[in-house]
């Protein structure tokens, strides 16, 4: 157990540190992240997954059907496999097949609703859903792994292991729509179950589920090709693929769009990290979880290869900075007062960004009881942000501001560097886009995501108002400024819900803002393939579902 944890007056860190790009561009998984969250409810709860059906052919053509009992409901995934020609195979969303598609259906669906299921699903966006539908997904194959690990297994050998740790998964989604997208079921419908209470939890159930199909997939080709030679997967092999995602900038908006929402995400790990900081003496059982994690972490960070420059470069840094973290944790300093707060101080001081959230990592891990709680906090009702107190003042308003939105000043954007990007949404696929303002057409289409030059320019204006006018003449006079001023009352009273940076400059990187969200899914292995999309792991050494229960730490997350 935690000892002192009761001292934990350790201030949070400030918005204007922890909202930074930079910052938000090196955010790296905890055990509050989305999937280990939901692994640690179901292994709490014994959850109970099967496969139920699993149809499929020699060319990977059929159905499979995985449940979830949870106890009170059921769920289950319906699984399409299709035999994709390779030229069609892509990670862009202009796809229009995959090698598998997939629905998350609230229940067990008949065969009549398999048969409905099986006209839709693989249409994907352009079909048509019901609210029995939780979620939707598609993936592709990782096709040279896929056919080296499938050829290994006919042949009765296991794959080799360093092919597979470097690539990490058989196959990788390019999209998991939940939240009413293309009508199928609001998250309304579903936010008061409890095992679907926090963020995503249907959406990261779902890629679970689809990890199982990849594996039983390539076994069961194996077994259809290989006949008698053919073997399975060893299990701490099969641990090793996790599944890949590929995510572009259809995910950025988000986190703009949801302040409140991504306030509550950031509170909920600030918090777990200022509790541990202030755990006055360490347990033994603290400090091995902590050395633990470390260790394993630098056989993980090996195995973590991209071709991107500016990740690599982080990488190398994060690499050699371990080691100096490891050793200044010595047992004096493990020992000793407020330890995990001399380990943060010391990577604070002495490290690159980039290691310093990975120490943020570390230094919770071995807390589990002072803060996994946390974990069932990040939800939130965000329609209570919406309304605006049209009673205050505008000399109020300005103050509000200038107390919380200092990141609207630190850009001129009165340069073209600053205002060089716009943000709107494509024809096609409905999908974010990010256009060049000054190349490209297009900028009557621009959506309101510049939050900083929004407010800048609210704040010019205000300086030209009457102090005692109420906000709710204001925007009778300037009703474009509407979203801006709803913004600066979010930011009031969530101060971790606005990016302190510039969204439509130049410099702008927008991996930076999908590697934040896709570390609170539990991402690793973060891979750009540009500065507008990126690959990455989920759940790799994760146990699967028939190791749950037996499965009583969560340093798999290490590698270990």
């Amino acid at each position: 157990m935690t000892q002192g944890c009761e001292a934990a007056t350790i201030g949070l860190r400030p918005a204007d540190v922890v909202m930074r790009l930079e910052r938000l561009g090196s955010a790296h998984q905890t055990r509050l992240s989305f999937l280990r969250a939901l692994l640690r409810r179901m292994r709490a709860e014994s959850w109970r997954i099967a496969r139920l059906r699993f149809d499929i052919d020699g060319k990977g053509v059929g159905t499979a059907i995985y449940t979830v009992d949870v106890g009170e409901r059921l769920y289950s995934l319906v699984a399409f496999g299709h035999d994709l020609a390779p030229e069609r195979r892509t990670d862009r969303v202009i796809a229009e097949e995959w090698d598998a598609t997939f629905a998350l259906c609230d229940g067990i669906p008949n065969e009549a609703g398999i048969e409905r299921l099986r006209r839709n699903v693989p249409l994907q966006e352009v079909g048509r859903y019901l609210s029995s539908e939780l979620v939707l997904a598609r993936a592709n194959r990782s096709v040279r792994l896929f056919d080296q690990v499938l050829s290994a297994l006919c042949e009765g050998r296991q794959p080799d292991r360093a092919a597979v740790e470097a690539t990490g998964y058989l196959m990788r989604t390019t999209a998991v729509y939940g939240n009413g997208k293309f009508g199928i079921a609001d998250r309304d419908l579903i936010m008061d179950r409890p095992e679907l209470t926090g963020p995503f939890r249907a959406e990261m159930l779902t890629v679970y589920l689809i990890r199982a199909f990849t594996v039983d997939l390539v076994e069961h080709l194996a077994r259809l090709a290989g006949g008698s030679r053919a073997v399975g997967l060893e299990p701490a092999l099969r641990r090793r693929f996790g599944i890949g995602n590929a995510t572009g900038l259809g995910m950025a908006p988000f986190l703009v769009k949801h302040p409140a929402l991504v306030d509550r995400w950031i509170t909920a790990r600030e918090t777990a990290l200022a509790k541990v900081r202030g755990v006055e003496t360490a347990g033994a059982r603290e400090i091995a979880l902590f050395r633990a994690a470390l260790t394993h972490s630098h056989r993980l960070l090996n195995d973590w290869l991209t071709d991107d420059a500016v990740q690599s470069r982080k990488i190398g840094e994060l690499r050699r900075d371990l080691l100096r973290l490891d050793v200044f944790a010595t047992d004096t300093v493990l020992g000793g007062s407020r330890p995990f707060d001399a380990i943060y101080r010391f990577a604070e001081a002495h490290l690159s960004v980039e290691a310093q959230e990975y120490a943020v990592t570390l230094v919770i891990e071995p807390h589990g009881e002072l803060v996994d709680g946390l974990a069932e906090q990040m939800a939130i009702d965000e329609t209570e942000g919406l309304r605006i107190d049209g009673s205050l003042r505008c000399a109020d308003l300005r103050r509000l501001i200038e107390a919380h939105c200092g990141f609207a000043f630190e850009p001129d954007f009165r340069s073209e560097e600053a205002r060089a990007r716009f943000w709107y949404v494509s024809e096609e696929k409905l999908e974010p886009r990010l256009g060049e303002r000054f190349k490209e057409p297009g900028m009557e289409r621009e959506q309101p995501l510049a939050v900083a030059r929004d407010i800048a320019a609210l704040a010019r204006v205000l300086a030209d108002e009457r102090p005692e006018t109420s906000v709710a003449r204001f925007l009778l006079t300037h009703p474009e400024h509407r979203h801006s001023v709803r913004r600066v009352a979010i930011a009031a009273r969530h101060p971790y819900s606005e990016i302190w940076g510039n969204l439509i400059g130049a410099e702008l990187r927008p991996i930076d803002i999908l590697r934040c969200k896709l570390a609170f899914f539990g991402a690793t292995r973060f891979d750009p393939r540009s500065d507008r999309w990126l690959r990455i792991t989920l759940f790799q050494g994760a146990p699967f579902p028939d190791e749950l229960a037996s499965c009583d730490t969560d340093l798999w997350a290490y590698g270990a």
